[in-house]
């Protein structure tokens, strides 16, 4: 049933000068799983989420995107988030010298014009923290004291603060050890538990299969 899809992409088609980097793409999402997306490096996978997560703007591809069965003009990464879709890429965008909870929290904090709730702040950054199982980690830590894998979390804390439905991550363990990875594959899999839709982009198809028996796998 149509109602089934959170997401669908038809017919997308991004250019760049001299190259196509997507023709005609058709991408469909259910909602509450974890739709697998996986291909080479270049073929295009990270591109496709850029559009919808609005990194490349209404206008800049041809093809319609269509989320909780209405037509999307995202002009921007802020119009996706509003709507519940939110990306996480390789390249942290964290920054090391503020603490945890300032980082969750960057670009749209608690409070009022020019006021900051800083004891609200840190309230749902712990919030926040308790649902990546980072509750042992105070929010006031600074994010450069933290491993990789904790940073990862982090970034994942945040886009859950922003009340996240569509969670995107790119190549998420492609820095991280062996023990970090599969603490990360198990919080997808919770979250999936929550009711959040998990788009996970990978070349690594053993990892992809062994993440959750019902995975839906994309080629691209």
């Amino acid at each position: 049933m149509a109602d089934d899809y959170v997401l669908e992409m038809k017919d997308i088609t991004k250019r760049f000068p001299g190259v196509v980097a997507l023709h005609d793409i058709n991408f469909k999402v259910k909602r509450g799983e974890i739709h697998c997306l996986i291909g080479e490096n270049g073929a295009g996978k990270s591109t496709l989420m850029k559009v919808l997560s609005g990194v490349w703007k209404y206008g800049t591809y041809e093809g319609d995107i269509i989320y909780n069965g209405e037509i999307q003009q995202f002009k921007s990464i802020a119009d996706s988030e509003e709507q519940g879709i939110a990306i996480i890429y390789q390249e942290l965008a964290l920054i090391p010298e503020l603490s945890i909870y300032e980082n969750i929290f960057f670009g749209h904090e608690i409070g009022k014009p020019y006021s900051i709730d800083w004891n609200e702040t840190i309230v749902r950054a712990s919030a926040a923290l308790k649902k990546v199982r980072l509750s042992h980690i105070d929010p006031s830590t600074k994010v450069k004291t933290l491993g990789v894998g904790n940073q990862q979390l982090v970034e994942i804390a945040k886009a859950l603060s922003k009340n996240v439905k569509v969670l995107i991550l790119d190549e998420p363990t492609a820095a991280l050890n062996e023990d970090d990875s599969a603490n990360l594959l198990e919080l997808i899999r919770q979250l999936k538990e929550q009711g959040v839709t998990c788009i996970m982009i990978s070349h690594k198809l053993k990892e992809l299969i062994a993440i959750d028996l019902n995975c839906w796998i994309s080629p691209l």
